[in-house]
């Protein structure tokens, strides 16, 4: 998912490069994850219950951001994994 943001977030604010679909979905049981992230976060567990193995949502503002999010050990922004 190319986006305008970094990625998701906490409950404090800091960016989650990785996190499981049971964390998202309870994240936006609690509110954590709210707003325009829910329908991107709905788009990456429809893809994941289609069977691909990740999702992920990039900031697409980044230069080569798909190559650093993929090349790189942490990435850039946040991969939603089953």
């Amino acid at each position: 998912m190319m986006t305008d943001i970094k990625g998701i977030r906490d409950a404090n604010g800091r960016h989650l490069s990785t996190v499981s679909r049971k964390d998202v979905q309870r994240m936006m049981k609690k509110g954590t994850i709210t707003e325009g992230m829910i329908p991107k976060v709905h788009a990456c567990l429809d893809a994941l219950g289609d069977g691909v193995g990740k999702a992920h949502i990039i900031d697409g503002r980044i230069p080569h951001a798909v190559l650093l999010e993929i090349f790189t050990r942490k990435g850039i922004g946040t991969e939603i994994v089953n």
